[in-house]
This record gives C-alpha cells, structure tokens and sequence, in this order.
C-alpha cells in the first residue's frame, strides 16, 4: 500500500506587520498596523497580536482602528520587500522538500513524506521550520500537519493559530473529535452565504454534513440549491471528511487561461466618456505587455465595469472575438473601446477591467497586407524592455499625464498597494 502522505500547510503569523516589527525593533512592545496613514479611509492590511488584542481587525478602516486604539502605529506597505521575504521563506522550505507550493503570500503546502529520513518526525520538521524562519525574517510560523491539503489547511486555520506551539496535527484518527464538532463556518471555502445553505438545512457542524451518506446529502443540496448542485455537494463532502487527492505541485504558475486587469475608480472622477477611456487605454496597455512578457496573444477580448451615482448601480460585461490573435496595443485598444462603448449607460465609473482568453503562442504571427505588425511588434516589444529596466512608467502614453491618468500611481504598488 503507498504510505500516508504528510502536508504542512505553514502560515506566517500577522505577515506584513512581523515583517515591519522586525525591521523597527523599537516598537516590538508598540501595537502596529500595515496601512496607508495618510488615508483614513483606507483599509486595514495586516494587525499585529498586541493591536489585535485591543479589538483592531484586518480589513477595517484605518479611522476605525485608530479610533479603538490611539497609540496605534500605522506603517505604510511595501508590497516589493512582503514579496521579496516571501520568496526567503520558499527557499527556506526547498532546503527541507523540493515539493513546495505557494498558496499565497503568507502561506505555503509542503510535502515532507520523504524528509523523515534525514529531519526526523512531522513535529520536528516544523519546530526547525519555525526555528529558521522566524531567525531569517522575524515572522512567527504556524504550522498545520494532516495527510491531504485540505486537512492541512484546515489544522492551521482552526487549531494551529489559537496554539502556543503554533503547531497541530489533523488527521484521520482525530478528525471525527478535533474538526466535526466544529460550527460549520469553519470548514474550509464556506463563506456566509454557504452557512445559511447548510443552516436552513439543518447541518450546523462539519460533523453534520461528514456524518451523512453521499447520496443522501446530495438530495439535501438539491432541494435546498435547485438544479447542478451535485459536485458543490461532493466537494463539501469531501472536504468535511478531509478527502483531497491533489498533490503539492511546485511552482506557482501552470498554464496561464487568461490576462487581464482591473482597477477601482472614484466614480465621482470618471463621469465622462474622455476620462474613462483613459483609463481604458492604460489597462489595455498593461494587458498586452503582459501578454507579450509570457509569450502570448488573445482572441477573445472581455472588457467590464461596474457604474454608479450614488443611487443606481449597475454592471456589465461583455467580450468580442478579434479577427486573429493579437497581444499588440493599437488592435485591442480599439475593440476594448467599441465593446465599452457600446454597452456603458453612461452612470460614472466605480471599476473597469480588460482581460484576454483563448491565448495561443505568439510565436506565429499571422500577417496582413495592410500594416507591418511585425515591425509594430519589435517596437512593442523594445518598449517592454524599457519598462522592464527603469520601470513601468518610464514609457507612457501622453493622456496618462492628464487627471484622470493611473498609470504613474499604478506603477508605484503592487496588487494596489505600494511598493
């Protein structure tokens, strides 16, 4: 028979706002948060134990957690460094296992199955992991063990962070004592709409759900979701009982489906069509370097807005086949405006996105009697390398100077956030 797998899932505890204590020892005692100070409005990113304590939440507004703790110290994000320790701590792991998988900034899957031989058992395994980490970066691991990633994941959300230790162990021996008599909220990808699903259904633990036949709670789904509710049922059911298959596959990126990017407005600053389509250009433009930095192009282009006035909301999305796939600026520039245009009501602006699908290699250009796309493309691609060196916007378009540009703001974060 194979032997048991054993996956970590390892959290880094309050990231960014260890991260930031470590590089300011002086306010190791202070409580301090990871947000922008000088916008009170602006969100919570990250909240140390000690802010934590006196009620201050991630994702809350800065106004509000100042107003529950005066003497918090806000710090401004730098989204480069988060990335660059991140990146620290994957090579930490890949000394101990070449199957590690980031599953986000803070968190990462092992597979230590073969480590035992030469670092000893799962716990010491995650003591030396803790040890390194924490001495390399400053950030404190939580460690989930189990023997499937779900199991794992679900060891570090529900028993690992509230543990001294920072470790636990999930498995099939404690999984009916440890995880089902748990409120059902707590099971892994069942977020608030889901709970009232399976509330009004009668299954408030994950025992409730893990305890049923398969059939039998597919019928519940059916009758309280409708139609095609099947496989939502058999991944419930499956993750109540802790059944993953999916192995920890290294790497971050497998085949890229689509490219795309969005940003959120202030609708009271994109009222007219001249604006927006500023706008409009400055995520094509991203989108098509993008493209070319990965070797393709796109034949379905998709572009979608969310509008407002304060009163009325709206939303749309639409998408267009281009007459051959292109990743150049000037061809999907053009189609991103008509699909916009054709289709705004003409409410202000609150977010617009552009994405490219059905990618091919761009390797095989189809040419026309009409232009030289091979010479446009050498360009492109000239100005892509300008980019890459100096940054983002050391070539920019013109109307990205005007008010409603977002192109210099955008070149200086990541994900939204700065650098």
């Amino acid at each position: 028979m194979p032997r048991e797998r054993t996956i970590f899932l390892v959290d880094g505890q309050s990231f960014y706002a260890s991260i930031e204590k470590a590089a300011h020892p002086e306010l190791r005692d202070r409580p301090i948060t990871v947000g922008d100070p000088a916008r009170k409005s602006g969100i919570i990113l990250a909240a140390c134990p000690i802010a934590k304590a006196r009620g201050v939440t991630t994702a809350e507004r800065v106004g509000e957690a100042l107003a529950k703790c005066p003497d918090l110290v806000v710090i401004r994000p730098r989204m480069q460094t988060y990335i660059s320790y991140s990146l620290l701590i994957t090579e930490i792991f890949e000394s101990i296992t070449d199957q590690v998988e980031p599953y986000s900034i803070d968190e990462q899957f092992l597979d230590v199955t073969g480590s035992a031989a030469s670092c000893g058992s799962p716990e010491d395994i995650a003591l030396e992991i803790q040890r390194r980490v924490q001495l390399c970066t400053g950030v404190w691991s939580r460690v989930g063990i189990g023997p499937t990633k779900i199991l794992a994941k679900m060891a570090t959300d529900n028993f690992a962070k509230k543990r001294d230790s920072g470790i636990f162990t999930l498995d099939f021996d404690n999984i009916a004592s440890e995880l089902w008599p748990l409120p059902v909220h707590q099971m892994f990808m069942v977020g608030s709409r889901m709970t009232k699903h399976f509330i009004r259904m009668g299954l408030p633990q994950i025992g409730d759900i893990a305890r049923l036949e398969l059939g039998a709670f597919k019928q519940r789904m059916r009758r309280e979701m409708k139609k095609q509710s099947d496989i939502q049922a058999e991944y419930y059911w499956q993750t109540a009982r802790g059944i993953d298959p999916s192995p920890v596959v290294a790497g971050i990126r497998g085949q890229l489906k689509s490219i795309s990017h969005g940003k959120a407005l202030r609708s009271s600053l994109y009222r007219t069509l001249a604006d927006i389509e500023i706008v409009l250009l400055e995520l094509v433009v991203e989108v098509c370097r993008r493209c070319r930095r990965y070797g393709y192009m796109g034949r379905v282009l998709s572009v979608a807005a969310a509008e407002t006035d304060g009163e009325r909301s709206s939303w749309f999305s639409r998408q267009t086949t281009l007459p051959q796939p292109t990743s150049l600026t000037h061809e999907i520039a053009a189609a991103a405006h008509k699909l916009f245009v054709d289709h705004w009501s003409g409410l202000p602006l609150s977010n617009l996105s552009v994405a490219l699908t059905d990618l091919t290699d761009d390797s095989v250009l189809q040419l026309t009697l009409f232009e030289d796309r091979a010479a446009i493309y050498r360009r492109e691609r000239a100005t892509d390398k300008i980019k890459d060196r100096y940054g983002s916007d050391a070539v920019i378009r013109a109307s990205s100077l005007l008010p409603s540009g977002v192109a210099r703001e955008r070149a200086a974060q990541i994900g939204g956030h700065y650098k």
